[in-house]
C-alpha cells in the first residue's frame, strides 16, 4: 500500500481504506479462484494495483467518463481505476465467469458504486464508452477490431476517445498498423520501481 501513497498522496480517507482492503480480499479469493499467480499475491500493490494506476497518470478522466475494462480478469485495471475515479462509470467484462465473480465480490466488498462487472465476451458488448482499457489481453490490432464499435463519438475529455492498454516488452510491431497514431509512454516515466522496466501505457485515439 505504501507504493500507492508514494505516488498518489492526495487520496481521500475512503480511497485509502478501499485500497488497503484489496490485499486481504484478493488473498482470500485467490485461494479459491486463481486470478493472480500464487507467487505474485505478495506483490499485489506494485504489480497489479500500481500497474493499473499508470493509466491514471496517462489521463485524468473527467467526471462522468464511461470506461470499459476489456478482459478484466479479477478486476485489473478496472477496480483500482474505479477507486481512483469515483465519479466515472466502469464496466468490467471477461469471458471467464469465475474471474468476473471475483471482480464483482471485491467491488461490492469495498463499496464501489461505480462498477458493473459482467461475464461477457468483447464481441458481444453493445455499449458505448469514452475509453476502453485493458491489461495485456491481446495484440492491439485484434483488440481494436473488437472494440472500435464501442467507442462513443461524443468527446468529453481532453484526450480523444480511444483505447488505453498496459503492455509489456517491445510494442512497436503492435502499433505499426496504426502508423504514428499510437502514443507509447514508458511506465518508468512515472514509477521508478525496476519491475516497470519495459512496461508501457499505449494510447490509441479512435476517430469515427
Amino acid at each position: 500500500m505504501d507504493e500507492i501513497l508514494k505516488y498518489f498522496p492526495q487520496l481521500s480517507d475512503e480511497q485509502i481504506g478501499q485500497f488497503n482492503a484489496l490485499y486481504e480480499l484478493y488473498k482470500d479469493w485467490n485461494a479459491k479462484i486463481n486470478v493472480i499467480s500464487r507467487k505474485d499475491i505478495e506483490n499485489l500493490y506494485e504489480h497489479h494495483v500500481l500497474h493499473s494506476l499508470a493509466i491514471a497518470n496517462a489521463i485524468r478522466f473527467k467526471d462522468g467518463t464511461k470506461i470499459l475494462d476489456f478482459g478484466t480478469g479479477g478486476g485489473f485495471p478496472g477496480i483500482p481505476l474505479a477507486i481512483f475515479f469515483p465519479d466515472c462509470q466502469f464496466k468490467l467484462i471477461d469471458g471467464t465467469g469465475k474471474k468476473i465473480r471475483v471482480a464483482t465480490e471485491i467491488a461490492n466488498a469495498i463499496g464501489l458504486k461505480n462498477v458493473v462487472a459482467e461475464h461477457l465476451r468483447g464481441e458481444d458488448e453493445k455499449g458505448l464508452f469514452d475509453f476502453v482499457v485493458s491489461r495485456a489481453v491481446m495484440p492491439l490490432p485484434d483488440l481494436v477490431k473488437i472494440v472500435r464499435k464501442n467507442i462513443s463519438k461524443t468527446q468529453r475529455n481532453a484526450m480523444v476517445n480511444g483505447v488505453i492498454c498496459l503492455k509489456g516488452g517491445d510494442v512497436q510491431a503492435e502499433v505499426k498498423p496504426f502508423k504514428n497514431a499510437a502514443e507509447i509512454t514508458p511506465i518508468q516515466t512515472w514509477f521508478s520501481e525496476s519491475w516497470f522496466e519495459e512496461k508501457s501505457v499505449v494510447y490509441l485515439p479512435i476517430y469515427k
